[in-house]
């Protein structure tokens, strides 16, 4: 009687277990660094909003990447301009393409966004029903 034990022996196998085990760990690497890429770049951006005459823009330009963002004010006087990069801008309100008034060196910083209020007309922002 052979009491010995067979041990199969399969360099193919082993070979296609390792291609496979490679492939899944570079996946979910690739799925890691692209997780934490989008929390970086969240945990990096701030946002600026206030008050503003209903349909005016209200401009933000980086001082010092010069990049820009404008939105238009909405219909109940408010506006917002998200994921703007941390730094210092210039926030401008324009009335038909001519600049009303501007608040420079207003600071954007991690996790904090900064309130701009541009005044209105008789402390109404919003438009009323009969301009609507």
């Amino acid at each position: 009687m052979n009491n010995s034990m067979h041990i199969e022996h399969n360099p193919m196998r082993r070979r296609a277990f390792s291609v496979w085990s490679l492939a899944m760990a570079t996946i979910i690497g690739i799925g890691a660094v692209a997780g934490s890429a989008a929390v970086n770049a969240q945990a990096t951006a701030s946002n600026v909003f206030g008050i503003a005459p209903a349909g005016d823009t209200v401009t933000a330009k980086s001082n010092i990447s010069r990049l820009s963002r404008q939105v238009k004010v909405d219909a109940e006087g408010r506006y917002s301009i998200r994921s703007l990069p941390v730094g210092v801008y210039t926030v401008t309100l324009e009335k038909d393409g001519i600049a009303v008034e501007q608040h420079d060196n207003v600071p954007l910083t991690v996790g904090r966004s900064s309130k701009v209020d541009f005044p209105c007309p008789q402390n109404q922002c919003a438009e009323s029903a009969s301009h609507q």
